[in-house]
């Protein structure tokens, strides 16, 4: 049944009798023609249409007599003769059919494989053997299990769409295929990608290994190629963030190709830092601004906590200055102000100037994602995203598993944008070079100017030099 318009503009139902549909198709010109099908097949698809209840069983049906008419005929060839047909150029005949269900994006379309009396017949251009899921199936769970949707609701998912007995099992096995995909990215030749900084964090999930639930870490690489983009370099699993860990991580990316790294973003855990140190010599090591301004904080325990945010502020006052010889005035201003506040926090903070402003060494359009392991964070999100649904891991395969395929989910996004040009990003290649030491008028101005900052932040949060 289909509408047509009537005399007020409307359409009313219209369901043409066999002589009305003879007349239509002799009036109808071949381009008219949706398909080249003789009066019978057209009626028989209008009944077919009735039958159905919507389009996608309309479509499951229509898939299932396409799909098992061109089996059929390729089981005639193959038998050399039509079934019942005796004629001497037969060689083979038919032996009933194999019933098998097959999930696709439209729901379950049931076929009946030919069976042959010698021989066997499958048809490979068509399905893959030993499995029931359709390829865009495959593909669809897959998306649904990087994006961090549970088995459990891929299943019921997969039964709005008509897809009848597709198990959490099952699609822990589609999800399986990924390991190719992970293998592929943590065996990625990086000799073809110099990247001129270095992005690295870890996040901590939970996993099961025996009858012990415990966290483990999952390390990750990022790296800003020579055109200006975001790679993945390397993801991994550790038990713990050792120095040993992070060396063979480093080391395993510098196996595989990486070249050309001037800068390391990253936050100060001890035994990452030693393994820059060790694998990446003569690079400058950048310390994330907001991982540091939480350790000033937290070594703060106690104090007051207007004295905690003016000592966050006055790093953030040094970190944001566009003049770097001013950044350092600051820096040097701002230390006895914070050894009143806390002894211990005085320690990281003096301890941390050469680390928290490395970035300035490198050119000043890039500074914004330098100062801070912000790349890392945001990648380090969309894992969290995507695996809290799973809330503890079975293994550690699956937990890579996951964890790999998320980010490189995002590896995909970020390929259709630039974070710089790459005229842009070739700057951060070169060698800065020694800067030229402030003559003295200028370095008493900077500290003139730089008191003034500290004492305006001291001041605002009602603090006083002693």
């Amino acid at each position: 049944m289909r509408p047509r318009p009537g005399a007020d503009g409307r359409d009313i139902a219209y369901n043409p009798s066999l002589t009305q549909i003879t007349d239509e198709r002799k009036t109808m010109s071949p381009d008219e023609s949706v398909m080249p099908m003789g009066l019978e097949e057209a009626l028989y698809f209008q009944r077919l249409w009735n039958e159905c209840g919507d389009a996608r069983e309309f479509a499951c049906r229509v898939l299932s007599l396409v799909m098992n008419a061109v089996m059929d005929e390729q089981a005639q060839l193959a038998c050399g003769a039509a079934r019942g047909e005796r004629t001497r150029a037969r060689t083979n005949s038919r032996n009933g059919y194999r019933p098998r269900t097959l999930k696709t994006a439209t729901g379950d379309v049931e076929l009946r494989i030919p069976k042959l009396r010698e021989g066997s017949y499958f048809p490979e251009e068509m399905l893959t053997r030993w499995s029931r899921v359709d390829v865009s199936v495959a593909a669809l769970v897959r998306e649904m299990y990087v994006s961090g949707v549970s088995t459990r609701k891929v299943e019921r998912v997969a039964e709005r769409l008509g897809i009848s007995s597709l198990s959490s099992s099952e699609v822990s096995r589609l999800c399986g295929e990924l390991d190719a995909e992970v293998e592929a990215l943590r065996g990625r030749d990086l000799s073809r990608t110099p990247c001129c900084y270095l992005w690295l964090d870890a996040t901590y999930m939970s996993c099961r290994e025996g009858s012990v639930v415990s966290s483990h870490a999952v390390v990750t690489a990022i790296g800003l190629g020579a055109d200006g983009r975001k790679h993945v370099l390397g993801v991994e699993a550790m038990d713990t963030e050792s120095e040993e860990g992070w060396n063979g991580f480093l080391a395993g990316l510098k196996a595989r190709g990486l070249s050309g790294v001037r800068l390391v973003v990253s936050d100060a855990h001890a035994g990452l830092v030693a393994a820059i140190a060790r694998q990446l010599q003569g690079c400058a090591w950048q310390r994330c601004i907001t991982h540091l301004q939480r350790n000033l904080q937290s070594a703060m325990a106690g104090r007051p906590q207007a004295s905690k945010e003016c000592v966050a502020k006055l790093v953030h006052a040094a970190c944001y200055e566009s003049d770097p010889e001013l950044s350092r005035a600051i820096w040097e201003e701002a230390a006895p102000w914070v050894g009143r506040a806390s002894p211990r926090a005085a320690e990281i903070f003096s301890a941390a100037e050469d680390s928290a402003l490395a970035f300035q060494a490198f050119p000043g359009a890039h500074w914004a994602k330098l100062r801070t392991n912000n790349v890392q964070e945001r990648a380090n999100r969309e894992i969290k995203r995507r695996c809290r649904v799973v809330q503890s891991f079975p293994s550690v395969g699956s937990m890579l598993r996951l964890s790999a395929a998320s980010i490189l989910s995002e590896e995909g996004r970020w390929a259709t944008q630039r974070v710089f040009s790459e005229e842009s990003a070739a700057l951060g290649f070169r060698d800065p070079g020694p800067g030229e030491a402030p003559s003295r008028e200028r370095r008493e101005a900077l500290e003139r100017r730089a008191a003034r900052i500290v004492a305006e932040i001291t001041e605002a949060y009602g603090l006083r030099k002693e």
